[in-house]
């Protein structure tokens, strides 16, 4: 028997159609993202962006987009 090895971006895509069908996008998604590592150094970076604010105009940025968002 022989078996006819595969690119591993067909298979990648082929396993997205799938779990597509079965399971739908946003859970296909879900599913696919607990499996990415991400990369940087998230607390170096958190510390050089907000290195200059304090905890009250962090929060109060966040409350301006969420309010510009849902305009």
């Amino acid at each position: 028997m022989t078996v006819q090895e595969k690119a591993l971006s067909e298979i990648t895509r082929e396993a997205i159609e799938v779990l597509s069908k079965e399971i739908g996008i946003a859970n296909t998604i879900r599913f696919i993202n607990q499996f990415t590592m991400g990369y940087g150094d998230y607390t170096q970076e958190r510390e050089r962006i907000f290195e200059d604010m304090t905890l009250d105009e962090i929060v109060n940025e966040i409350k301006k987009v969420r309010i510009q968002s849902k305009l």
